[in-house]
Order: C-alpha cells, then structure tokens, then sequence
C-alpha cells in the first residue's frame, strides 16, 4: 500500500536513537547468520520461532530443536526473518518511525515497549490459532506497535511515503497510518490467518496503543499537541520617569 521513506521530526529528549539502532542492527546480524547457516535456518524457525501449539502445550518440540523455553520465544520470534524483503520492510518501518517514539519514552522505557508489542503480537496470533504448528516469525508484532504509538504522538507530521510502491508523497502521518492499521484489522477479519499473520499485527497495535500513555515521558504530549509555557512576566527594575509638570503615580505592591 506505501512504504515509508523519511519524516521530518527532529528528537527532542534524546541525542541519538541507540535502541532503534541496535534493534536493527540485531535483527540484521541475526538474519545474516541465519541465511549463511542455509539449512540449519529452518532449525532457528523452529526452534526460536513461536509456536502457538507448544506454547499451549498442545504438542512437544523434538529435542533437536528444544533451546528455548516456549515462553522466551513470545520474544525471540521477533528476531527471525523469513527473507531479505520481510527484514527491510520490516526494518524500514522501525527506521522511519522508531526514532520518535524512543525519543518520547528514552532508551529503555522503549526496548521494553519493544519487546512487550512483539510479546502482544505472538500471543494474539496463538489466541487466534491455538493449535497451529506452524513457528512464527518476523518483527512485525513490534513494528506495529511502534506504528501505533507514533499514529498517537504525530499523526500530523508530514512523512514521506511512495504510494503504492511508486508514487512520493509528502502528507501528515495521520492518513497513511490509519489507512495501515485499518487494513491490519479488515485483513484479519476477511482473510484470518494465511501466510501473514494478521492477528500477530493487530496484537501488536492494540499493545502498542495501550502502553504509550504509561511508557511516555509525562513531559511528551500526544496529537502533536503543542506544550505551551506560561508567559514571561516582565518586571521593570525601576519605575518610569515621570515628567515633573505631572503628578506622581503610586504603585502598589
């Protein structure tokens, strides 16, 4: 539908966005490795990807592919891409969109954000396949939750966007968002569960929306709302000269 390019919204609170940047590049080094590994990738898919039907306890991995408790992969799922295209656009939105919402909640209130919208995300997908042995991946939980928190900060911030694919556009981020997060929730319900999972991103909204008022800093408004500071009251040293023809003003104190 449109793939974000660039906003201009400076920080604010923070000098870099380090936590975004690590994010990113976590998840590209992992990808690295898992694509060098060849094979052995579909062994990282299962055995660090979330399960809905081991999780559950429905079903027991082998132990070849037992490394992980089920619940550490409501997270590390998250890490794990499919294919280049699915890490960077992925990784596009995080880029364009992350550096506003870590800088709203500083570096460690948003890597919690982070993992609790990838954790939300897993676990709508397991609500809406309970039995499912299929392992989900990707970060596509968190993301939303990152889109979801920026609709709330900035929706009139105008991003750059190419509109389906191919045309630039430079328009308030309310209009490209909405229409994003509107479609995760029809595609759910018109198109439930085939090779996206729709619930996975829909969790990851619904988490993304809820925890920004309690993550943010209280200083960070929301809607762009801008914070305005009482006016300088402006105090003369001394009062002013007084022509002697006139008579004297008293002033109160």
């Amino acid at each position: 539908m449109f793939i974000p390019l660039y906003d201009a919204n400076s920080l604010k609170y923070i000098k870099r966005q380090y936590v975004t940047l690590s994010l990113i590049g976590v998840n590209v080094l992992i990808f690295g490795l898992t694509s060098l590994a060849g094979a052995d990738s579909k062994t990282a898919s299962i055995g660090f990807g979330y399960i809905p039907s081991v999780a559950h306890h429905m079903t027991v991995l082998p132990v070849q592919y037992d490394f992980v408790s089920p619940y550490f992969t409501y997270v590390t799922y998250a890490f794990l891409h499919g294919d280049i295209f699915h890490l960077g656009g992925n990784m596009l939105f995080l880029w364009v969109f992350g550096d506003n919402v870590e800088d709203a909640m500083g570096h460690v209130r948003f890597l919690i954000f982070y993992l609790l919208c990838a954790s939300a995300g897993a676990f709508m997908h397991g609500v809406i396949e309970p039995g499912s042995d299929g392992p989900l991946i990707g970060a596509s939980g968190a993301i939303a939750g990152v889109v979801a928190a920026y609709l709330l900060l900035h929706p009139r911030v105008r991003v750059w966007v190419l509109a389906f694919g191919r045309i630039p556009l430079r328009i308030p981020a309310l209009y490209p968002l909405v229409l994003w997060i509107g479609l995760q929730f029809v595609m759910l319900v018109t198109h439930g569960e085939d090779r996206i999972s729709w619930a996975c991103h829909v969790g990851g909204i619904i988490a993304g929306a809820l925890l920004l008022v309690p993550f943010k800093r209280r200083s960070v408004p929301l809607f762009d709302r801008a914070i305005v500071s009482p006016r300088a009251v402006i105090i003369e040293k001394e009062p002013p000269q007084i022509p002697p023809e006139m008579p004297s003003t008293r002033w109160g104190r």
